[in-house]
């Protein structure tokens, strides 16, 4: 049973990415002809033949302006995919994107990186209890290992 959630891209976020990304380039949908793309939208991988695209994102800086904080030097953007028009969100609360290594990047609650750790398949939720064990970390981020690229965002309970 899965105890932590995974937390797509914010429904108003979404909204303004698919216009403009946070690099503040104009965003250009895409067919998706082979599928498999991991979309931060809905938290699956696409079909062949979806309206995807790809777009600059920057969860700190997001997360800092809503928060009141300054994201420093943490302020990074970096590539996801998203569906090119609204969708349905995540179908269930499995943990996506979880049958490869990971990265388990543990932040405090004004965005600052607290440590991280390289996680194994099977291994995720025994990674997140040891993160919100430490009552400085406020949420994690999953990224992969090959680009670093983020996948998604859980919280503390």
């Amino acid at each position: 049973m899965t105890t932590h959630l995974a937390r797509p891209i914010d429904p108003t976020a979404l909204k303004e990415l698919r216009s403009a990304d946070d690099a503040g380039r104009r965003t250009v949908p895409v067919t998706d002809e082979e599928g498999g793309a991991p979309l931060r939208c809905c938290l699956r991988r696409s079909a062949p033949g979806e309206r995807i695209a790809l777009v600059s994102y920057a969860p700190q800086r997001r997360r800092s302006a809503a928060n009141g904080v300054d994201p420093g030097a943490y302020d990074e953007q970096g590539p996801v995919f998203i569906h090119a028009e609204e969708c349905g969100g995540p179908d269930g609360d499995a943990l996506p994107f979880a049958n490869a290594h990971r990265t388990v990047r543990r932040y405090s609650g004004d965005g600052r990186i607290l440590g991280g750790r390289l996680v194994e398949p099977g291994d995720f939720e025994m990674a997140f209890a040891e993160a919100f064990a430490d009552p400085g970390v406020a949420f994690v981020h999953v990224r992969a290992v090959e680009y670093g690229c983020f996948l998604y965002e859980v919280r503390r309970g």
